[in-house]
């Protein structure tokens, strides 16, 4: 395992760099650069993307055919880092959750026809999507044997009936992934589920609400979804019949990991604005910095963020050899959740009242923080992954190769 970076990313990082720190990071300071959700305005994203794909630096995750720039796993792991210096930076270079998930799971998943109408306009920025999974009790959330919300066929069509909740940007997106009970039979099987494709404008559904969280949101928030008679035309249908749980499987994965590379992002975001702090701010005498605490506190967020860089290195590097990388995967998102929740404490901590403030986006990235130890798998069921592996593996659990 080489870490190094290789060419293509060493000579992006520095322009990326520039680019947030001229073109993204001053804008958070103006209050007319949100949106009533806090997080950057469409309007105001769109334009600075439109800037980012003319410097190349759009689309990180898609094929250079399609207007990406072709990353390796291993190469998202420092771009999508550096994108999240700033909490807007993910969104403008069209990295960020749920999009993010949703495109790779097209491109690896979808015919040619269906990249075509249903990937390509998320790529280029014209739509944004969500991915309809979760599902209220006693659905199916962190186990998807559980889920409810049925597909019944009709002839070539399907008609949808369910309930769906906390659906990442389903507010604001127009195309949708929907994973679906197609076997009638409520026990748990493997091949029991089934995605489909739908656009926000066909009948037979609507969001019940917008459901109020501590925020701040992605773009479009967390929905609760209702489906009575929604017809999806069978060549809307991803993969095969009964390739539901494999294709969530195949979107999971590396959708948990980008989180950890933009988290991780972050993290050393919140490292930086206490680090420029306690250098200037005095008190009794000394800089906050020349205080043997406030050192101590440095130095052990330091270390969790470097072990955190190395899970997640480790995993991105055994998705790209074409390993599902489960246990990787669960190991980062462990560790960089309870990472980014202590970095921002800490340094709220040591910037005092001034980080508990709006002053800074110490506020902002704490209350973001809290969701990390919940979305995509709460830190427990991770847990529960890595037991199970280990009860199954013994001491291969560490095997080297």
């Amino acid at each position: 395992m080489d870490f190094t970076a290789s060419d293509r990313i060493s000579a992006l990082l520095p322009r990326l760099r520039q680019f947030v720190a001229e073109e993204i990071l001053p804008l958070e300071a103006d209050p007319a650069s949100y949106d009533g959700h806090e997080n950057i305005r469409l309007d105001l994203r769109d334009a600075v993307r439109a800037r980012a794909r003319a410097a190349g630096l759009y689309a990180p995750q898609m094929p250079e055919a399609r207007g990406g720039l072709g990353l390796t796993m291993a190469e998202q792991a420092a771009f999508y880092e550096e994108t999240n210096r700033s909490i807007f930076g993910p969104s403008c270079f069209n990295c960020a959750a749920p999009d993010d998930g949703n495109m790779r799971c097209l491109e690896m998943t979808a015919t040619e026809d269906q990249k075509r109408r249903w990937l390509q306009p998320i790529i280029d920025g014209t739509v944004n999507s969500s991915f309809a999974m979760t599902e209220p009790h006693p659905g199916g959330g962190s186990d998807p044997g559980m889920i409810r919300t049925r597909a019944e066929r009709h002839g070539s069509r399907w008609r949808i009936h369910g309930h769906k909740w906390f659906i990442s940007g389903a507010a604001v997106a127009r195309h949708f992934i929907l994973i679906a009970r197609t076997d009638p039979d409520m026990g748990e099987t493997r091949r029991h589920l089934t995605a489909f494709l739908f656009h926000a404008d066909q009948p037979g559904w609507r969001i019940v609400r917008r459901i109020g969280n501590l925020g701040p949101d992605e773009h479009g928030g967390v929905c609760e979804l209702e489906f009575d008679g929604l017809e999806i035309d069978d060549g809307d249908r991803l993969m095969q019949v009964g390739d539901g749980l494999r294709l969530t499987q195949i979107r999971l994965g590396p959708a948990r990991l980008t989180h950890c590379m933009r988290w991780l992002g972050l993290a050393k975001r919140s490292m930086e604005i206490a680090k420029a702090y306690v250098e200037t701010r005095e008190g009794f005498g000394l800089r906050l910095s020349e205080r043997e605490s406030v050192r101590i506190k440095l130095g052990e967020v330091a270390h969790d963020i470097q072990i955190g860089r190395l899970l997640t290195m480790h995993a991105a590097w055994k998705l790209d050899q074409g390993d599902l990388a489960r246990k990787e995967v669960s190991s980062a998102k462990i560790h960089v959740a309870d990472t980014l929740h202590k970095a921002v404490d800490t340094a709220i901590q040591l910037c005092g009242a001034r980080g508990y403030s709006t002053d800074t986006v110490l506020e902002w990235i704490y209350r973001y923080a809290r969701a990390a130890r919940l979305v995509d798998g709460a830190s427990e069921v991770h847990k529960m992954v890595l037991a199970r592996f280990y009860e199954k593996e013994g001491s291969d659990y560490w095997r080297w190769g």
